[in-house]
């Protein structure tokens, strides 16, 4: 019973801000969450992968480690992705990063935080950060066809990584004023984004429901296959084992589907907007599964 409790405790919280989201997105069906994705991108992810990686516990070996093995992970999901693509006979260059870059920050580090607590999002935090730099360089690269050094440069997430990373691997002690700072800047994102995620459901429209249907579950579903498989292979155990399955069973990435709409042709941007929706929807039925699995047995 005590499992089903805390399955219950990790998962409302999301789940609910996000059903605030959406009603809000039904209510007033012309709200803007630029603000939201402006500010995210520039102030609360920053701060948020501050906080998480030099105020969570986890030291470098383990941050690095997991970093290793979400590289591993985020590669397998990109082979997949492309032996969908080309089975379904699609753009398998632009319309790959929903595969592989799933929604480990918005949706992810909150549910590992309260799955795990103050660890877990450290962990958590090390995947993200890899999806992030992603993010920037190979989604951008797949969904404009060339690479822009000046994107990574302009990204303050890839500075506020690398600053957070150098602080774990010299053992240094982030000022508090700075700790409590980026806290409260980190899960302000979180609460709006959680919201923000709500309001695309009802804003992003599926326009292929049976592709994006058999997309979605090579992200939804096989995602933690792979992961499981990695916890096998490497024989990982405890919390962070955890944190990687949950991490690998996120659905696709909504910074997919705005940078898609910046370079890529709109039909382009339909099947990854249509992906998105579903991917989503699925992660409701999936997520708890995946979680409680967590739970249960990586702890």
């Amino acid at each position: 019973m005590d499992i089903y409790l805390k399955l219950f405790e990790v998962l409302f919280p999301v789940f609910f801000i996000v059903g605030i989201g959406y009603f809000l997105g039904k209510k007033k069906s012309d709200v803007d969450t630029a603000f939201i994705t402006n500010y995210s991108a520039n102030f609360g992810a920053p701060a948020l992968f501050i906080f998480a990686i030099t105020s969570s516990g986890v030291k470098f070996d383990i941050f690095a480690e997991y970093f290793i093995y979400s590289i591993i992970a985020l590669s397998s999901f990109a082979v997949v992705g492309v032996i969908f693509l080309i089975f379904m006979k699609k753009d398998y260059i632009r319309e790959l990063p929903p595969f592989f870059l799933p929604n480990t920050g918005n949706m992810g580090i909150p549910i590992c935080l309260f799955a795990y607590g103050t660890l877990g999002m450290g962990v958590a935090a090390a995947i993200s950060s890899l999806v992030v730099l992603l993010h920037f360089t190979v989604n951008v690269f797949l969904a404009s066809k060339k690479f822009d050094i000046f994107i990574i440069l302009k990204s303050p997430s890839s500075y506020a990584v690398i600053i957070a990373v150098a602080f774990l691997y010299f053992d240094m002690e982030m000022p508090k004023f700075v700790l409590n700072t980026v806290m409260l800047l980190g899960y302000a994102m979180i609460v709006l984004i959680l919201m923000s995620l709500g309001i695309s459901l009802t804003q992003l429209k599926v326009f292929s429901f049976k592709s994006s249907l058999i997309s979605s579950v090579g992200r939804v579903i096989l995602g933690p296959v792979i992961g499981f498989f990695i916890i096998k292979i490497f024989n990982l155990s405890g919390y962070a084992a955890g944190v990687l399955l949950i991490q690998s069973s996120m659905p696709s990435a909504i910074l997919t589907y705005l940078i898609a709409a910046m370079y890529s042709p709109k039909k382009i941007v339909d099947n990854i907007s249509s992906m998105i929706v579903v991917s989503t929807l699925m992660s409701l039925i999936t997520v708890p599964i995946i979680v409680f699995i967590s739970l249960k047995y990586f702890s």
